[in-house]
């Protein structure tokens, strides 16, 4: 064991890599995915030795290297994932071995030939912060590779990281020829209005381009949603080819909490204060779960603002007038006491329960980040009244007059908003165009293919 006088220390380039989903890998075939992992562990080890570099540790799914310069740690970085996505590409989807790779620059203790300390920590927070198949690397690091490579890289802001006492700058290394994203995140303008009842409505915009509109959710605070990775990945991209407005309802992030009205109707009124607020002529109407059945109110009321209506993982009926037993009727009640107890605390059973529900495949980090924005949002007691409001929601009747272009999206396996309802609104509003995503989250993550096919599938349905 090394004692004080012994310690020796370096700056070194420390690469950090693991697989994604590795467990389930195993627990599905132990022996296929002992193949997979030593075929592309052998793959990894080469592209690290081309680049002067040497694998310092490799257990279980995990790999540890490191190099003397930045430069060559991120060029043997992008070349392992884009080798590992090709081979991934012959794979069934449920089969692939996905790595997430960190690199950071800093100082670390050395005992023979393994290395300790926090630059090896930072290098693996990194790794945790990263998609699947992408790469995540320091403030240190980028400093010293920003403008060699020809690639992009996007920055993803200040990162409290577990275990390192100060944030983290952190850049997201755009591997696709061709792109490139600012290294600053697109500045949010957010501004107020007050609702004719009295409640002050925070709104934001950020982008240029044809106007977005992004209806109001519970989990929603303006600031929050560009920097958690459960939502920022919306806000870039929808603000990518638009000018994006979203705002936060009443009782939620930087609007008025004190409200004594919560309702379907109250909804629909806070999305026509803040457009009137804008003074927006026509828009596209983006209504995300709950704010899918507000989105088609106002719609139906105001058909000549809405140039297009976008509805993901929405309904037509809350839980409570869908005819379904009274089981799942008690099931649901009790998940409203259970928000009132649980919502935004320490709490890893109520948390276990949420994230199952919202995102089963979300990450540690995912999960901390939505633990966040929860205790951000809202309180405890109004969490629950919305949650209660959610089931009464009924607009069925109004599916036939939306007479405009409407594009609904859903997860196959959603288990916040059954398939169905999904299936059902594009089914009875006329001309809609249905498109079933293959996931199992009800919020979707940017690592997966289902975040790409949607983003894709908005591209193709307003002409960016």
């Amino acid at each position: 064991m090394m004692t004080t006088q012994e310690v020796k220390r370096k700056l070194t380039v420390i690469l950090s890599a693991d697989v994604k989903g590795y467990s389930r890998l195993m627990g599905a075939d132990e022996e296929g995915t002992l193949r997979t992992l030593t075929a592309y562990r052998e793959i990894m080890a080469m592209f690290i030795q081309q680049h002067q570099g040497r694998v310092v540790n490799a257990p279980g799914d995990a790999l540890l290297a490191e190099f003397e310069s930045v430069v060559d740690a991120v060029k043997s970085a992008v070349e392992i994932q884009r080798e590992l996505t090709k081979r991934n590409a012959k794979l069934p989807i449920d089969r692939r071995m996905e790595y997430r790779i960190g690199i950071n620059l800093g100082d670390v203790m050395v005992e023979g030939e393994s290395i300790y300390g926090d630059g090896v920590n930072i290098a693996a927070r990194l790794e945790s912060l990263a998609n699947a198949g992408g790469i995540c690397i320091s403030g240190t690091a980028f400093d010293q590779v920003e403008g060699k490579l020809g690639l992009g890289y996007e920055y993803l802001g200040q990162q409290t990281v577990k275990n390192i006492t100060k944030p983290v700058r952190v850049y997201r290394v755009l591997m696709e020829p061709g792109t490139f994203a600012p290294t600053e995140i697109i500045e949010q303008h957010i501004q107020f209005c007050t609702t004719s009842d009295g409640i002050k409505l925070a709104y934001s915009t950020a982008g240029e381009g044809p106007p977005l509109v992004k209806v109001a959710n519970w989990l929603s605070h303006l600031e929050l949603f560009w920097v958690s990775p459960v939502t920022r990945h919306w806000c870039r991209e929808l603000s990518k080819h638009n000018l994006f407005v979203m705002y936060d309802g009443r009782g939620t992030g930087l609007s008025d909490w004190n409200v004594k009205s919560i309702s379907p109707e109250t909804w629909v009124h806070d999305l026509e204060t803040v457009v009137d607020s804008i003074s927006l002529n026509q828009f596209i109407l983006l209504g995300i779960s709950q704010g899918g059945p507000t989105a088609i109110a106002y719609t139906v009321r105001h058909p000549e603002k809405v140039s297009h209506l976008i509805l993901y993982g929405a309904f037509a009926k809350g839980w409570a007038k869908r005819g379904l037993s009274q089981d799942y009727i008690e099931e649901r009640r009790a998940l409203a006491k259970l928000t009132e107890i649980g919502w935004g605390r320490d709490n890893p059973v109520y948390r276990q329960i949420f994230t199952s529900m919202f995102m089963p495949e979300a990450t540690p980090e995912h999960m901390r980040s939505f633990n966040e924005l929860q205790r951000m949002s809202t309180s405890p007691e109004l969490a629950a009244k919305f949650w209660v409001e959610f089931g009464n929601i009924d607009v069925l009747e109004l599916l036939p007059q939306v007479k405009l272009p409407t594009l609904v999206l859903h997860s196959r396996n959603d288990a916040v908003i059954p398939f169905e309802s999904g299936r059902q609104l594009a089914a009875s509003i006329s001309g809609a165009r249905f498109i079933p995503l293959e996931s199992k989250n009800h919020l979707l993550l940017e690592s997966e293919p289902a975040w790409r096919q949607f983003v894709a599938e908005i591209h193709g349905f307003v002409g960016v």
